[in-house]
């Protein structure tokens, strides 16, 4: 166990290096320049290159980076000439309400596409199985920003029963939580009714019937279990992809979180907090699938002793 958390841990510093050094080249490589923005397009060639000098960006390419390497293994993630503050900090204000919109939606999505998914492959080919089928490849064709659209015109213009967008009480974040979802439960649906299928068919699940149990307690205590450990794993993948998928939903739903806040942070050029936002999401999605190689290791003893 130990060592495979070490060598989650090592690949774990490989994938912020590799995000940080990629976040780096695409906003450096994006139409625009920060100066420009920041002082508008009157300022003189003099106030340009002062802003630039100040900002570093007048260095090499390869200084700036070596730079920027360095500070962020200091966790020096520098200042929003935008905001006028330290970008991390402007970060990490915006990360409660996008952990709150993730955490809703994967509440949601896990339990309404685990119950899809044992009802669909505890009888599969039944009407049930082909209506979940038909409703899962619905949701995974829809895009996520129509989907959001439909569920204001729905709930929020026509019912008015739940607000279009902002914050404020827990009705607020029906909508865009349950937008944010409805891929999700469409994957973990399939998945789990696919896993559920073939578990059914392993030999003890026939020792199980032999035995005298009930197709319940078959279904429940014995192939539920093992069918888990997939949708574990897409589970830890899929609430990192949640994260980033946020970046659309906040904005359809004028939701406050780090989705929003990096729009506005391209849209002003302001590199540090695009860097500080993206490698945030990237130690998540790391922690996350950390966390889901250990859940699964609780699930298959095979693994915590090295079985495999």
């Amino acid at each position: 166990m130990i060592r495979m958390i070490a060598h989650r841990l090592l690949i774990g510093v490989f994938v912020m290096w590799g995000a940080a050094s990629l976040i780096f080249l695409i906003v450096r490589a994006a139409p625009g320049d920060p100066a420009t923005v920041l002082l508008g397009p009157d300022a003189t060639p003099g106030q340009l290159a002062e802003v630039r000098a100040t900002l570093g960006l007048d260095r090499p390419l390869g200084a700036q980076y070596l730079s920027y390497l360095g500070d962020v293994g200091r966790l020096d993630f520098g200042e929003s000439h935008w905001l006028g503050r330290p970008a991390m900090g402007a970060v990490l204000d915006r990360l409660p309400a996008t952990i709150d919109l993730t955490a809703t939606a994967t509440v949601i999505a896990v339990t309404v596409g685990l119950t899809l998914g044992v009802l669909a492959g505890g009888r599969p080919g039944g009407p049930l199985d082909r209506v979940v089928s038909a409703c899962t490849i619905a949701l995974q064709s829809f895009p996520t920003f129509w989907i959001g659209i439909m569920l204001v015109l729905v709930f929020a213009l026509s019912l008015r029963v739940l607000p279009s967008s902002g914050v404020g009480t827990p009705q607020h974040l029906v909508l865009p939580a349950v937008t944010l979802s409805f891929p999700f439960v469409a994957i973990i649906a399939r998945l789990t009714r696919t896993s559920l299928v073939e578990t059914m068919r392993g030999g003890y699940v026939r020792t199980a019937r032999a035995k005298g149990l009930t197709e319940r307690q078959v279904l429940i205590g014995h192939a539920l279990r093992n069918s888990l450990i997939p949708v574990v794993t897409v589970v830890g993948v899929q609430v990192g992809a949640l994260v980033g998928g946020a970046v659309i939903v906040e904005n359809v739903f004028a939701w406050p979180g780090l989705g929003s806040l990096v729009v506005e942070a391209v849209a002003n050029r302001d590199y540090t907090v695009v860097q500080g936002a993206t490698l945030l999401i990237a130690g998540l999605v790391v922690v996350l699938n950390l966390v889901a190689d250990l859940l699964i290791a609780q699930l298959d003893p095979r693994i915590r002793t090295g079985a495999v």
